[in-house]
Parts: structure tokens; sequence; C-alpha cells
């Protein structure tokens, strides 16, 4: 996640994302497999050779024998029999540094790159990715139209233009125990498209955990790594109605004439809730009204997979990750219909967030786009995957196959998708947090400012500093970043 690019993307910021399949399989053998959304298909390919046309896409090797599902999903999608796709290996981690490289050099293959939403833009900003509404209009266009305008966003030019279309899309959602917070006697239904407030939230899996002698209400991770600073803590602070940067509109771009509001009293808020999880109410700087003391103090140390695994063999009532973590969670052998998806909770509503285009629920944005290289090699042919892959039923496919999410909410609508083992049970909240997905601030600063920002949460998380004293050293560091970028472009 994504994304490493997620989502820095993500590995994803997400991660390394398995299958379904694989997946349901883990479980079975391990009590979930974990991981993080937002790997892709991978084998290592050549171009020529034999009748037809290759066109080569890099992508990510965890997946790398289910090239041969998606050149099926590609063709059944419409994509010529003679066109067919080989999958470079490169792993999520170092995507954007290796695909830099390669464009610089002006190298001809691959032809298409999976590009994660974190770190699209700044491609674009290089010129180093095709203007796809130039060359396929009809298809740019009904992306721009239909899909998740979040998703949409992190693939387009600051003047106009999508530079790619999504492959799948990705956003935090969290899973808890209803048949649990049933048992203790309260009512979730709703919550797949009402979600509670973190007060309420709070108040439940707390009095959930003691009730029927769960270790922990709610656990997420919150070592000092990427999904931090794009991911778990955006959500906590944009769901308060703060912001990194003001306003939503200054998320993509405006370095260094965006204001840095790091310091301000909804990100304090956020941060005074999580020490209230995690030392109580008791906590100098804990949160009025939010039930503490029910998240492990471990969490600081916890990636994607150490929370997961702590929430799969019931460690905790609720757990934050990302959609990867539903297929197995909710499989028959795990939790089956016991487990409950909602989306992000509430701090304040969107007519109460300081700042425009945060408060209410909001879900971290991952997923991976698909971007051309500008001097490939068979473009024609690499257009007309692209053509393919934002048809309808190849994104069925994929959601079926490898339980991606689709990148266009009404598919989530749709008989085929409801219909998808386990995944199909949470579509609605899938909808709901896709079409409530914030981007974290992607441009050509962000991998300078993302760990400054991870390590100042955690200052405040640790309680090596106040909450106040680790925003007001980050807002300083933020700004002399900004500065810099905006004195290196005059």
């Amino acid at each position: 996640m994504p994304m490493v690019g997620a989502p820095g993307g993500t590995r994803s910021a997400s991660g390394r994302h398995l299958s379904r399949r694989e997946y349901v399989k883990g479980a079975a053998a391990t009590g979930i497999a974990a991981g993080v959304a937002g790997c892709a298909l991978a084998r290592v390919g050549t171009d020529g050779g034999g009748s037809g046309t290759t066109v080569q896409f890099v992508a990510d090797a965890q997946a790398k024998d289910s090239a041969a599902d998606f050149n099926d999903a590609l063709h059944e999608a419409g994509l010529s029999e003679d066109v067919t796709v080989e999958v470079l290996a490169v792993d999520s981690d170092t995507a954007s540094q290796q695909y830099t490289q390669w464009l610089s050099a002006g190298l001809e293959q691959p032809s298409l790159f999976r590009t994660d939403s974190g770190w699209t833009i700044p491609f674009i900003l290089r010129d180093q990715l095709v203007n796809l509404s130039e060359e396929i209009p009809e298809v740019t266009q009904r992306v721009s139209e239909e899909f998740f305008e979040a998703s949409v966003q992190t693939a387009s030019g600051p003047e106009g233009g999508l530079y790619g279309v999504p492959l799948f899309t990705d956003f935090g959602l969290m899973l808890y125990r209803k048949d649990l917070v049933t048992e203790a006697g309260f009512d979730p239904s709703g919550w797949a498209t009402r979600p509670p407030t973190w007060k309420r939230f709070s108040e439940v899996m707390k009095q959930t955990a003691g009730q029927t002698g769960t270790e922990s209400g709610f656990t997420f991770p919150a070592t000092v790594f990427e999904g931090l600073s794009c991911c778990i803590f955006n959500e906590f602070m944009t769901t308060w109605g703060g912001s990194y940067f003001g306003a939503r509109e200054n998320l993509l771009g405006k370095v260094g004439e965006r204001p840095v509001t790091v310091d301000s009293q909804p990100v304090i808020d956020a941060l005074r809730m999580v020490r209230t999880f995690l030392y109580g109410e008791d906590d100098e700087y804990a949160l009025e009204g939010i039930a503490g003391d029910m998240s492990p103090t471990a969490t600081l140390q916890w990636d994607h997979q150490t929370s997961l695994s702590d929430f799969s063999n019931g460690g905790a009532v609720a757990h934050r990750n990302w959609p990867f973590s539903v297929s197995a969670a909710g499989a028959a052998d795990a939790f089956g219909e016991g487990l409950g998806v909602m989306p992000i909770p509430v701090g304040v509503g969107p007519e109460e967030a300081e700042f425009e285009g945060m408060g209410g629920s909001k879900s971290a944005l991952g997923g991976w786009h698909v971007g051309l290289n500008p001097n490939a090699r068979n473009q024609e042919a690499a257009l007309e995957v692209l053509r393919a892959i934002s048809q309808d039923g190849f994104y069925l496919e994929m959601m079926e196959i490898f339980g991606y999410v689709p990148p266009k909410p009404h598919l989530l609508d749709t008989r085929e998708a409801r219909n998808v083992d386990v995944m199909g049970r949470y579509v609605d909240t899938m909808r709901y947090a896709g079409e409530h997905a914030v981007p974290r601030p992607v441009s050509v600063v962000w991998p300078r400012e993302s760990p400054r920002i991870s390590q100042s949460v955690s200052a405040a998380l640790t309680r090596d500093q106040t909450p106040e004293d680790a925003m007001a050293d980050l807002k300083g560091n933020l700004t002399q970043i900004e500065q810099s970028a905006l004195e290196a472009r005059q």
C-alpha cells in the first residue's frame, strides 16, 4: 500500500498483495497469512520471439505465477489473442527508483509500468509517462467520469490529462469481531455504511474486550514506517478534520505555497486520541470522551503483518487494515460471517472540520495504476492492453481471482461482485470507503517529508514528546523542506 508505492509508497503503503486464493490457503495453514495490499502479477519475460506481439509489463514478483490468469482475463476483456503480456518482476519497495532509472535512460522496454497511487504524480511531472487522454480519449473519459475520484486524481496531471489506468483501488478498513460485539450486547447493524464516532467505537470495543476476555479492543500498525505517515495517522488526523497541509486541494501539489498545518488542534486531538487508546484516560494528554487503555503499546512496533497476525489469532476485537485482509479473516475456516467490516470511524463531521475536504469517515487511499512508457516499443499493442484493463469484465475477474477491489464504484453494486466469495459480503463498505478515500500529499518532496512525519508521530505516541512539541518540531522540518523545494524551482 496500496502502498511504498502505497501506498511512499506503499508497498502500497500497504505492501505485498497476495491473491484471495493465496490468503485463504494461508489462513488454513497458519491462521491468516499477512501482508499488505498493493502488489500484482509477475513473471519475468522478454520481448520478441514466436508469432504475435509481446508487451512487457513491469509489476511485482510476489504473484509471478499469475501471469497466465492475467493474460486470460485480458483476452476475455477483448485483447487480441495475438498480443501477450510478459510481466517483469521488480520489488515494490524499490520500484519507483528502478522505474526512474529506466525511464531516464530512455529505454524502450518495459512498455507498461504498474505505478503506485502514492508516487505516480512525480513521474507525470517529469514527463516520464504518456498522456493517455491524447492516445485513448474514449478510455480516459470513461475513467474520469466513472471511477473513484481519489484514484483518478492520483493519476492525473496538474494541467489535466490522465496518465494511468487504475488497476485496482485500495483503502483503509476497520475489521472487527461482529460475533463478539453482538455477544457483548451491542448492535452493529448499519455500521457497514454508517460508521460510528471514535467515541462510540472506543466504548464498544473496550467493553466488548472486557466482557469477552479479549486481550485488546483495537489494534493497528504504528511502527515508524511509510504506512504510519501516509495512511494510519493520515486517517486518524483527517477524521478529526486535520491535515498536513490545510485544505484537501493542497494534497497533490502547491509545494512551498501551501500552509503547513500539523500543529493545528485537530492534528493534536488525533494524537491525544491514540495516546488514550494506548495509555488510558489518566494519560496527561488523554482526549476527553475516548475510552482508553484498549490498545497494546506493542502496536507501536507492529507493521501490517504482525498486527494482522495478532487479530487473526483472536488478540483484538477490532483491527485496521486493507481490503486484502478481508478475504482471509472472513473465510469459513477463520472468522467467517462473524467478521464485521466498517469504514474508518468519525471524529468530527465534514461541516465541523477545520480544513475543507476533511472530517467524517476518511480512508487512506492506496492502489495501483498502469502507465505507458513514452519510448515504448509496441506502443499500439500496449494501448490495446490498457483498453482491455479498463473493461468491467477484467476488473470483476481480478476481484474474483486476486481479491482486487475494482476502481469503478458501480461494479461493487453488481451481482457478480456480490457473489465473490467472502469479499462479496462487504462490497457496500468498500464502495463507501472508496468514495471517502483521501490520498497522501503526493509530491516530489513527499519521500523526504514522510519519514519526518512518522518519526514525529511516533515520538508523540511513545510519550518521548508531548503532542504539541512533536508537531511544532515537525512543522519546522516540513516548512524547511517545502521552502527548499520552492526555492529550487525559482
